[in-house]
């Protein structure tokens, strides 16, 4: 192909400006001697709604910002179709999710490495974790003190969180000073991606810091249709802008960071994926890499919701003239007032039984209730436990049906389909009504408003299930990393697109297998990690710092 066809050129080319595609783009630019293009077919952050803690339901429910996907209907969840908010926005999910801050368990990245992703053991991606992230209690073994991305430790007085954290302890599960070091497991406070009272996303932190750069270019509205390949090597993106088709050159690479349906979705539509899903789409095949939309993964969870007898919860804050008067102080000083934080202030990691090693149920507490994912105000004074299983056994896929990008591929993450995803869900039930009928509740405790008295056998338990359960927004998974020997793999260990030259793919959709917690660290972390590979300097030394497993965990639940 003719560099007359390319209206411009840049060293690297990325796809996507979310959570990892900001790391990049400013790790990339960070010397000087590379130009780099970041592409966002999206808009810019620059709505109060993101930078508000407070109002983060607000972005969930407003296509402006998010790509607003469903999966097919679910086949043991009474045929729903699920609801998948994905950020079409600087800083993609980081500028739209809780901003819960937590890195899976050790164990999670040692499994990587088990599955085929050499160098990604938890020795090897500490060192990643720390350099990204500025803790404000400082750093230690495994906290960073000087990284682009600021976490801030839940310090919101509501007493219902501290009430939660001792119902837990209560119940039998230990306290622990920080889930993101030594020790998951446990109940505690929790992290978040706040800095002085606004959202902290990876576009604030990385990309937004870099934009003075003259050797980045970061454009807008510019919706990627096609990767440009010439003999096996992807040598630019043709996108679309204002109307117009543009194709720019990449001298070096073109790294794909729009996440785990975009990556996939534009890698198909570029010619790489299942020959045979190729050839029935009319696309040329460029490399045939089954892998490419299968593998994909999800956290599925519900709210074990309660009555609150004490007026402390945010229904307070859902009627005038206070919900102004609140917004108003954050606009007059950030970090003051309840719209400084997304409440998610206490939380933690449990196991569903003894024999099972790391935590595989997640908790985050809030003092409020959830209704269709923030779209209507809470009812009532009450507060809720988001709960659900970390690591299912359920597996689905991803299949594009138009040669338009545009057109949603269908999502197909088969939730519940195994007895032990199903078991799971109902142990998630069982476990939370315990740790909610504590002492330490008493104070508070009002009727149990979900699941409801009524429902109390396992059979009442799992129809409460199909019908309430929803995703935690964690699609990953669909270009999974692996070794060269495993068919299914769609990188390898450092990254690289299978089969061609030239291409990454960088974001949540590499994991091999999803993460025991939230994605948004793990993914700023990868692309940290990735963007030493991608410059070819060394990998960060590894870290020897210890890693707390339950000490009887073959034989004890807690």
């Amino acid at each position: 192909m003719a560099d007359k066809q390319f209206t411009n050129s840049f060293d690297y080319i990325i796809v996507g400006t979310g959570s990892a595609g900001c790391v990049l783009a400013n790790r990339l630019s960070e010397s000087g001697k590379f130009n780099v293009l970041a592409l966002e077919a999206g808009r810019k952050d620059d709505t109060w709604k993101i930078h508000m803690p407070a109002a983060l339901t607000f972005n969930l429910a407003d296509d402006k910002y998010n790509w607003y996907y469903h999966t097919e209907p679910q086949a043991f969840m009474n045929n729903r179709r699920l609801y998948w908010p994905r950020g079409r926005v600087w800083g993609g999910g980081s500028a739209l999710n809780a901003m819960v801050y937590i890195r899976g368990h050790a164990l999670d990245y040692d499994r990587w490495e088990e599955e085929g992703a050499k160098g990604w053991a938890y020795k090897d991606i500490l060192p990643y974790f720390r350099k990204a992230e500025t803790r404000e209690r400082g750093g230690d073994a495994y906290r960073g003190n000087a990284g682009p991305l600021n976490v801030h430790t839940g310090d919101e007085k509501n007493p219902l969180f501290d009430a939660f954290i001792k119902a837990g302890m209560e119940a039998g599960y230990p306290y622990t000073e920080d889930m993101n070091g030594y020790q998951q497991e446990g109940v505690g406070v929790m992290d978040m991606t706040i800095k002085q009272g606004k959202r902290w996303s990876a576009a604030q932190a990385y990309l937004r810091p870099a934009l003075t750069r003259p050797n980045l270019t970061a454009e807008t509205g510019a919706m990627v249709t096609r990767l440009l390949f010439d003999k096996g090597r992807c040598i630019g993106v043709e996108y679309e802008q204002n109307g117009a088709l543009v194709k720019v050159k990449a001298e070096r690479e073109v790294i794909l960071s729009g996440g785990a349906i975009n990556s996939p979705q534009t890698l198909i539509l570029s010619g790489i994926g299942d020959e045979a899903q190729l050839k029935s789409l009319g696309i040329p095949v460029v490399a045939h890499v089954p892998g490419v939309g299968q593998n994909l993964q999800d956290h599925l969870e519900f709210y074990v919701q309660q009555a609150c007898s004490q007026p402390l919860t945010l229904y307070t804050y859902t009627k005038q003239p206070r919900k102004t008067l609140e917004g108003v102080k954050w606009f007059l000083n950030h970090d003051s007032g309840a719209c400084r934080t997304a409440h998610l202030e206490a939380g933690g990691f449990i196991r569903t039984e003894a024999g099972v090693k790391h935590p595989d149920i997640q908790y985050h507490f809030l003092p409020s209730q959830v209704i269709d994912h923030g779209r209507v105000d809470p009812k009532l004074h009450a507060y809720q436990a988001h709960v659900g299983p970390m690591r299912p056994t359920s597996t689905g896929y991803l299949k594009v049906v138009s040669r338009d990008p545009r057109q949603h591929p269908l999502l197909e993450p088969n939730y519940l389909a195994t007895e032990r995803d199903r078991w799971e869900m109902r142990q998630c039930v069982k476990l939370t009504r315990e740790i909610f009928a504590q002492q330490a509740l008493d104070p508070f405790r009002g009727e149990e408003l979900r699941p409801g008295p009524a429902v109390k056998s396992d059979a009442e338990i799992d129809e409460f299930i199909r019908q309430r359960a929803d995703s935690a927004y964690h699609p990953s998974c669909t270009c999974k990393m692996g070794a060269d020997d495993d068919p299914m793999a769609v990188v390898n260990s450092e990254a690289k697109v299978r089969g061609v030259e030239g291409l990454r793919v960088v974001d949540a959709s590499i994991m091999p297998s999803i993460v025991s917690g939230n994605l948004n660290a793990p993914t700023i972390m990868m692309a940290e990690k990735c963007a030493d590979h991608i410059l070819g300097v060394s990998m960060l030394p590894p870290s020897d710092a210890p890693v707390w497993i339950h000490p009887d965990y073959a034989n004890k639940q807690r």
